[in-house]
């Protein structure tokens, strides 16, 4: 292992951590914001998320924050493919460090292994990965946050951003052998399957593109430069690194979420996934003031709020993804929460 060639006191834009997303996944999101006119004021600021940020690509965002500002713009826009187009536009030079780790490398096969490797300091709570399934390396992304329930956007976003670094080698006629997103098939699908010249699959298990080794073994990246790949990936670790590992109460409603829709989450199996023993969990919950019940029943309440907002499930297939055995459970639970009927609460939303 060599020394990091650069040192946190270095630059002061090097100082302190990433704890969510390095604003360089946000390049250019003002403009575009305008250009498909939205308001960036009201965009932003339910979001969130002061625009200054955005000036400085080495600042970390929220990840909740950097999701929900994607969600808003394509709502207050009415663009709902809003994460599709700023993806299709959005090139590997605009990602800051994460960028130049793919356009640096020797080989596209090896941009794209360093490109995983080093997305987690650009990024946390995400699952990436490159997987080699023979004659294709599949490339799959999952936002892994328990407090964000809308995703989409993003993931479209994300699936642009890696193309887009194929195409800068392979040209923009390259396309991959599949891509597959794991929210549902939108209205405008349409649209997808132009952008990525591809067979586009929904309701997945994951994001991810189908890339067929042929096309990347032995194809030399143009910029290729060994001594600013080391220089940047040195500075990527340091942004990075440092983050503390997430809370246990993030750990918990990350699992929930992961459970509830094969049914009714218990104890037993969360203590299981966290890899703790059932009373050490419990007495640790209890000591952040709350308690299985409890955490359950939030996870319930923001997913819900979450599905019900984009509009796309009825209330009979969202009770399910709750984990409610009876649509009736599910409605008891939502006018507890809100006061409201399901229905009645869409209705009011609509109106």
């Amino acid at each position: 292992m060599h020394a990091p060639l650069l040192q946190p006191s270095s630059s002061p834009s090097l100082r302190g951590n990433n704890q969510g997303v390095l604003s360089a996944a946000a390049s250019g999101l003002d403009s575009f914001i305008t250009g498909q006119g939205g308001d960036l004021d009201r965009i932003f600021g339910h979001a969130g998320i002061d625009p200054e940020q955005l000036l400085h690509p080495t600042l970390s965002l929220a990840l909740p924050n950097y999701c929900q500002v994607l969600e808003e713009a394509a709502r207050q826009t009415g663009c709902d493919n809003f994460g599709l187009r700023y993806g299709e536009q959005f090139q590997p030079q605009a990602l800051g460090l994460l960028g130049y780790v793919g356009l640096c490398s020797a080989t596209l096969e090896q941009a794209l292994i360093n490109f995983a490797a080093a997305f987690p300091y650009h990024q946390h709570s995400t699952l990436i990965r490159l997987v080699d399934q023979g004659e294709c390396y599949r490339f799959e992304y999952q936002v892994r946050h328990g407090a964000i329930v809308q995703r989409r956007q993003d993931a479209e976003l994300t699936m642009g951003m890696a193309t887009n670094l194929l195409r800068h080698v392979l040209g923009p006629q390259w396309a991959p052998r599949e891509v597959a997103f794991e929210h549902r098939r939108p209205e405008g699908w349409q649209e997808h399957r132009d952008v990525f010249a591809a067979n586009v699959v929904f309701n997945q298990s994951c994001n991810a593109l189908l890339i067929p080794k042929q096309d990347v073994v032995g194809r030399a990246m143009p910029g290729h430069d060994p001594m600013l790949l080391m220089l940047v990936m040195d500075a990527i670790r340091q942004l990075g690194e440092a983050t503390p590992a997430p809370d246990l109460l993030d750990q918990a409603r990350q699992a929930i979420a992961a459970m509830l829709p094969h049914g009714e989450p218990a104890l037993e199996a969360l203590a299981q996934r966290l890899e703790v023993s059932e009373w050490a969990l419990q007495r640790q919950l209890r000591e952040q003031g709350t308690s299985f019940s409890q955490l359950v029943d939030q996870r319930r309440q923001a997913l819900a709020l979450g599905h019900m907002r984009q509009q796309r499930l009825s209330i009979s297939e969202l009770a399910p993804l709750l984990g409610y055995s009876e649509t009736s459970a599910f409605s008891r639970a939502f006018r507890r929460w809100f006061g409201v009927s399901p229905r009645q609460w869409r209705s009011a939303s609509l109106n």
